[in-house]
């Protein structure tokens, strides 16, 4: 899926554009025990219940491509017959109608699945009748393509709130608040089937985790059946190893400022031209800017082959690779702090033998809060001198 798609369905999460009908969901402890099951009507709901609980449900498809939203892939033999693909299809034919299906599907769930804390699993089956597309991009209400049909599943951490005081205004008075249960946004979840080419495609899912460093590989495993996504964090962590190693003493700040450069650019110009597709970057592209960056062939070549055993030579988004926002150069006990554009204002020298940082000064300088003043030339010199 691109942005665009994600973007077409999330906009199906509104209580006038939605035909989801009644949400499914299951209690669980902090042991995995069912504590209970339910299956709301948002007919009986209030206005504000029902905007709130699609809101929920959204969350599950929010994020950035290649971060928190990967696609999962189903080889052509998990499709034909599997256990994993044909309880989804299931799931998604019965409009989860079928309560005997929607408990195993729980089960596997707290099977697989490791969570420190309550959660509860929501279930939104939801029909799409897709537009047809003008030639310039805008919808066609006159008539549609196919009729969308999909489920969504949050997996949602609850969080006790503390005893508390409150004001009962109808009867005046100041009393206590019990303990409750709240539910947090979506920890993880996945829509089925994706929304390739704004069509159904059986092959593929969504996957969403909220956190980049933590992707709940043992969720993938046990309800998939595919090989779970490396973290967006550790793309970047292994990425920073892999040019160390393979750079050694040619890992120059100069260097790394250039590549952070490069890839930041990378992104600002997809970001500018609108793309939906995700942006990618392959090996062989990574070592070419390498070697614009003054990196020897041989060094270059070597980060190809560790890039390789480490990544499999799938080509990786940019963002996952470099921090774009912020520069940090840290030593034992100081760290600088700059954006990538403004990299070329720190250098590094080697100085009387000594080894230093050198931030070249455009405007004034504060120290907690206070400018400060520069020695002039003359006042330098005397003190040099001394």
């Amino acid at each position: 899926m691109n942005e665009k798609e994600i973007a077409e369905i999330r906009r199906r999460f509104q209580p006038q554009h939605s035909n989801i009908r009644q949400v499914h969901g299951c209690y669980v402890n902090a042991h995995g025990e069912v504590i209970s099951q339910f299956t709301q009507s948002l007919a009986a709901a209030s206005e504000e219940e029902v905007e709130n609980i699609l809101s929920i449900l959204k969350k599950s498809l929010s994020g950035s491509l290649g971060k928190q939203l990967n696609d999962v892939v189903f080889d052509t033999q998990q499709v034909v017959d599997s256990d994993e693909h044909r309880m989804l299809m299931a799931l998604r034919d019965c409009k989860l109608e079928d309560e005997g299906l929607v408990d195993a599907f729980y089960q596997r769930v707290i099977e697989c699945l490791e969570m420190e804390e309550p959660y509860l699993i929501l279930l939104a089956h939801d029909a799409y009748d897709v537009p047809y597309r003008a030639k310039d991009g805008a919808p066609n209400p006159d008539g549609s393509c196919e009729v969308y049909s999909y489920i969504l599943c949050g997996i949602c951490p609850m969080k006790e709130t503390k005893p508390a005081l409150r004001y009962d205004l109808p009867d005046s008075v100041i009393c206590s608040r019990g303990v409750d249960w709240l539910i947090s946004p979506p920890e993880l979840g996945f829509l089925f089937p994706a929304f390739d080419d704004r069509s159904a495609n059986i092959y593929n899912a969504l996957y969403y985790t909220r956190k980049t460093a933590e992707n709940h590989p043992e969720f993938v495993t046990g309800i998939f059946k595919t090989e779970p996504p490396m973290p967006a964090d550790l793309q970047q962590e292994t990425f920073r190893e892999i040019l160390s190693d393979a750079l050694e003493e040619d890992c120059s700040y100069e260097v790394l400022q250039g590549v952070t450069e490069i890839l930041g650019g990378m992104v600002e110009e997809h970001k500018a031209s609108k793309n939906p597709e995700p942006l990618a970057v392959s090996k062989g592209a990574l070592r070419k800017v390498l070697e614009t960056c003054g990196v020897p062939e041989e060094k270059a070549e070597s980060f190809e082959e560790k890039y390789e055993e480490a990544f499999g030579g799938g080509a990786l988004n940019p963002k996952n690779l470099v921090d774009t926002r912020e520069l940090v150069v840290r030593t034992e006990n100081v760290t600088i702090k700059t954006t990538p554009d403004c990299g070329d204002l720190v250098e590094t020298r080697l100085i009387d033998g000594r080894q230093y940082i050198l931030v070249r000064v455009e405007g004034g300088v504060e120290v907690n809060g206070v400018s400060v003043a520069f020695p002039q030339p003359e006042e330098a010199e005397e003190e040099k001198a001394q």
